[in-house]
């Protein structure tokens, strides 16, 4: 199974992965977001998140 992963240096916390799609990121304890269910979602809203990232950060693993 493909799992998005956030690149936390690259990371902004601008929030909208989180936004776009909240069943699967959130932010963690150092304001950086993360994936915390990978299944949470369907493939293409995870995607609609990744691709809507504006420093692309995300990427499938």
């Amino acid at each position: 199974m493909k799992r998005p992963v956030v690149d936390q240096e690259s990371c902004i916390s601008c929030g909208l992965c989180i936004s776009t799609c909240p069943e699967v990121f959130r932010f963690n304890s150092s304001g950086k977001a993360e994936c915390f269910a990978p299944s949470g979602a369907p493939e293409k809203d995870i995607q609609q998140a990744i691709d809507g990232c504006p420093v692309q950060c995300i990427s499938w693993e």
